[in-house]
């Protein structure tokens, strides 16, 4: 279900679970798994996260695993879907989604946990669960809202709403849209990016931002802010990144 390669400092899994990469409980399992693994090394500063083939990012659940009602087999799922998009959504890591197709329930959620997504002009983006009689239950009512609001939000999840790519570009679902086959390119040019910026201060501002979403009153989350920004000067990046600036000459973060 999942394949991972390393690139310098960038680690790039591939949903890999043909004919449209649907989880199972063990590929949520093995996804969480891995970005705890990755989250754990320092060489890994970025992630990215695809779909294998031309069609398909991820198709969600595989309701085969809903057909025969069971229960338990359903509550095992929905903590695996959480489990897994809770640790990607807080992994200190810069993470990517490059959309390569279809994104649609539990796949587009797994989009959504990640901090940028890059879409394919060919993309469509959906949250069907409703359609089945079931909601979407790895963050998808919570964190859709937050990126596109509440009345983009209801289109998608009420009503069944399937959106294309220049739609989701438009309401900010995603923050780029590129010819399609060029989603993984586009993503992982980003990803090279990141290993530009000091570690200690990506990990902090990714806090932070987080604390907006999660509704830390203003003045606390202000007075985080200087905290944190104070927090820097306790390590050796700030002076390094300063000193290099200032000599001209390349970063070298520990």
């Amino acid at each position: 279900m999942i394949e991972l390669q390393l690139q310098d400092s960038t680690a790039l899994i591939t949903l890999a679970r043909p004919p449209a990469n649907a989880f199972s409980l063990e590929g949520l399992q093995q996804l969480r798994a891995t970005v705890l693994q990755l989250d754990a090394d320092p060489a890994v500063r970025a992630l990215v996260i695809t779909g294998q083939g031309p069609k398909f990012f991820s198709a969600g659940a595989d309701l085969n695993t809903f057909a025969d009602g069971d229960k338990a087999m359903a509550l095992a799922m929905a903590q695996a879907f959480g489990a897994a998009f809770e640790v990607l959504a807080d992994s200190r890591l810069v993470t990517i989604a490059a959309i390569n197709g279809y994104a649609m329930g539990g796949g587009l959620e797994c989009a959504l946990a990640t901090d940028i997504r890059i879409a394919e002009a060919h993309a469509q983006l959906a949250l069907p669960e409703a359609a089945v009689g079931l909601l979407p239950c790895a963050a998808g009512t919570q964190a859709l809202p937050w990126l596109v609001g509440e009345s983009w939000a209801k289109r998608m999840i009420l009503l069944g709403e399937r959106l294309d790519a220049a739609t989701a570009l438009r309401i900010g679902l995603v923050t780029e849209v590129v010819p399609t086959g060029q989603a993984l390119a586009k993503a992982l040019a980003l990803a090279e990016r990141v290993s530009r910026q000091s570690p200690d201060s990506v990990r902090a501002c990714k806090q932070l931002i987080h604390a907006a979403r999660e509704g830390v009153p203003r003045r606390a989350a202000l007075a985080l802010e200087r905290e944190s920004f104070m927090d820097l000067f306790n390590g050796p990046n700030q002076r390094e990144g300063v000193n290099a600036f200032l000599d001209k000459r390349p970063v070298a973060w520990q």
